[in-house]
């Protein structure tokens, strides 16, 4: 399964894409389906700061995954070690892939397949607008915190299923001179968006 799928661990100078299956892979306790005039709602009980799925949304006809690279953002001036940037990925590949133990994963669209997206934005030591985020994501890069969002879409129109953020867990990472990666805190917090992520498909995903 690893092996069908090597874009889910894929890097970029100030992006570090790793599976969204990988992920954030999480943890809506609703149901939901989006287009741009898609209307959302949020569910009354969920076990994350931030939800949004849309009203006319059926969870139950996705019963495979289709992962797409998730990324890790930064400001503009702030880098990560090229080391780290491999190590992480490693620690985000391995905890989303032992969670989604027993689910289909594809690599192309069709019937009954959810495309899941993921994006790690750090913001706490820097500001402003991140280019490489679409607008609606944009709005909720908060400065000074760090934001776990997971993004499910249909795959064969796009539209987007439900969109969640969490920043209940803040990893320590080496963004800043002087600064050293808190690896337990990584491993703290990557297991949190893995296991909320396997939640949410048991509770909702047809299999």
């Amino acid at each position: 399964m690893v092996n069908q799928h090597p874009g889910i661990c894929n890097t970029a100078r100030r992006v570090i894409a790793v599976s969204a299956a990988t992920l954030a892979v999480i943890w809506l306790s609703g149901c939901a389906t989006s287009v741009e005039s898609t209307t959302y709602r949020t569910p009354p009980e969920r076990n994350i700061e931030y939800a949004q799925v849309a009203t006319d949304a059926d969870f139950s006809r996705y019963s495979k995954l289709q992962p797409e690279p998730l990324g890790i953002y930064f400001p503009k001036n702030v880098t990560l070690p090229d080391a780290d940037n491999r190590r992480i990925r490693q620690i985000f590949r391995a905890a989303f892939l032992a969670e989604l133990e027993g689910f289909e994963l594809v690599g192309e669209p069709g019937p009954g397949v959810m495309n899941v997206q993921g994006s790690l934005i750090d913001m706490r030591s820097g500001a402003g607008v991140i280019p490489q985020l679409r607008r609606g994501i944009n709005e909720l890069a908060t400065p000074g915190k760090i934001v776990f969002l997971m993004e499910m879409h249909d795959s064969e129109t796009g539209r987007t299923l439900a969109r969640g953020a969490d920043s209940a867990a803040a990893p320590v990472l080496a963004t800043e001179a002087g600064m050293e990666t808190d690896w337990d805190s990584v491993e703290v917090a990557v297991a949190r968006w893995a296991r909320l992520f396997r939640q949410f498909l048991d509770q909702n995903l047809a299999r």
